[in-house]
């Protein structure tokens, strides 16, 4: 498990298949029992965080807010200039400019940080080498239990009739 762990952050650093490797870790830890993402040399919670993916992505989101702005302002220069003409920048331009602005506001998008992390649960008992066991222990327990529990009743009956 932690090796497929490593291979996620592998992926991720090198923006390679994240998805692939999240698939194959998500397989292992549902069909596994106590298999804990916490361990090990990255203990942070969650224990998956696709930073590398995460800061490519906010980086070509602000990347798109900027050119979306200069966009915006060359198209300001361009109206406002039409309208208003003249070599030199003057209070009608700039007021122009600025309602052009407002009239065309550009948002610049986030991406929520939950989404490029994970944590995966493994399930209480699961039909691998130590659920087996540990389903055959208990019934071992189990009759354990009944063999010493008979054996005191019948201890008990044999001397109350005696």
């Amino acid at each position: 498990m932690i090796k497929l762990r490593d291979a996620v952050f592998v992926a991720d650093k090198n923006n390679s298949d994240v998805e692939g490797a999240l698939n194959k870790l998500r397989g292992y830890v549902y069909a596994h029992m106590n298999t804990n993402l916490s361990s090990g040399q990255n203990t942070v919670k969650p224990p998956i965080q696709l930073k590398y993916t995460y800061e490519r992505l906010s980086a070509t989101m602000k990347a798109k807010y900027a050119a979306d702005t200069a966009k915006v302002l060359a198209d300001a220069t361009a109206v406002c200039t039409a309208q208003v003409p003249g070599k030199d920048i003057n209070i009608a331009r700039l007021n122009c400019a600025q309602a052009y602005a407002a009239t065309h506001p550009v948002k610049q998008q986030t991406i929520p940080e939950d989404l490029y992390k994970f944590d995966f649960a493994s399930p209480f008992w699961s039909p691998d080498l130590a659920g087996w066991s540990i389903l055959i222990g208990a019934i071992f327990l189990l009759l354990l239990a009944i063999r010493i529990l008979s054996t005191w009743i019948i201890d008990t009956e044999l001397k109350s009739n005696a």
